[in-house]
């Protein structure tokens, strides 16, 4: 079953592998959503409860398709886990930085790192793996990196948090590139190595009383279960994206996910939308447009799919 299922899943098209990371970004972008329904947890707990249910369920979808067999024979292969626990270590610290960060009210600068981080991402295709960019992908990379700097010039400092979200997150994407992990197997294992530390540092905060867990209401307990639901989820639609798409196309789609969460802060939570930022964010636009709509097979994958129609 677990052969069938990864067939159905690891087709190496591009059009499925941009299928998968529009449907990943757009639920990285939908995800504030949830975490203003947890706000009465600390965000430390929160990314505990993230990793821990996040291997919970993981772990039932490996027992329900039968691959725990597979699981083990991976466990088994000392190359393959150092790979493994690079791509945990880098998921990790990107989450913790995100976290830390909003608590510190750096929401600025964590919006700000999501932008440069499909930057960080094209270069790391171009310079690591060695793919091909062309004068459109030049032309979408410039008005980009222009649109961020006036971003970064506005914030009026190095945005280390920014940098540091970008780095991780770019990494960790580079990491699943490289591995040759079905992306279930591969998260089940990255989920698997951190949820121990996860797991005891909740406990800890129970036996020292400091637990923001502590008398919960069921409704939002059945939300911080389904943490792992709704991480996982665009984890594992990322990781085959990741597997199908070259490295610098997955880099510009990724500017879908901050994009929604801008539409999101000016309309629904009322946060303040300036001038120059306006054409920050119009030359990141335009740099998507020019990407996208001069990439014939880009266009013609999404016809073949239906997913646009032309008159």
């Amino acid at each position: 079953m677990l052969n069938r299922l990864m067939k159905a899943l690891s087709g190496k098209s591009q059009s499925r592998g941009i299928v998968y990371a529009v449907l990943s970004y757009l639920l990285w972008g939908i995800l504030p959503l949830y975490w203003k329904a947890l706000k009465q947890i600390n965000a430390d707990e929160i990314l505990a409860s993230r990793i821990t249910w996040s291997f919970v369920f993981l772990l039932l979808i490996m027992i329900i398709i039968g691959g725990l067999k597979d699981l083990k024979q991976v466990i088994s292969t000392p190359k393959t886990l150092i790979g493994v626990f690079l791509g945990s270590l880098l998921i990790s610290a990107n989450w913790f930085i995100y976290i830390w960060a909003v608590n510190c009210n750096h929401v600025i600068e964590t919006s700000l790192g999501y932008y440069i981080n499909p930057l960080f991402t094209v270069l790391l295709g171009v310079t690591v793996l060695h793919e091909r960019i062309d004068r459109w992908q030049i032309t979408s990379l410039g008005l980009a990196l222009l649109g961020v700097l006036i971003i970064t010039f506005q914030y009026g400092q190095i945005p280390w948090i920014a940098l540091s979200l970008a780095i991780s997150f770019g990494l960790y994407g580079l990491v699943k590139k490289l591995s040759n992990l079905s992306s279930i197997i591969g998260l089940t294992m990255e989920t698997m190595m951190i949820t121990p530390l996860a797991l005891g540092y909740m406990v800890y905060k129970q036996v020292e009383g400091t637990s923001s867990l502590s008398a919960l209401p069921l409704n939002i307990w059945i939300l911080v279960v389904m943490t792992g639901v709704i991480t996982a989820t665009p984890l594992l639609l990322f990781a085959q994206a990741a597997k199908c798409v070259p490295l610098s196309t997955l880099g510009f789609i990724q500017y879908l996910s901050p994009s929604i969460g801008l539409l999101l802060g000016i309309f629904l939570f009322k946060e303040s939308f300036t001038r120059v930022d306006l054409i920050s964010f119009g030359l990141i636009w335009l740099a998507l447009g020019t990407y996208s709509f001069s990439r014939k097979e880009f266009i013609n994958s999404l016809h073949k799919k239906r997913l646009i129609r032309f008159s």
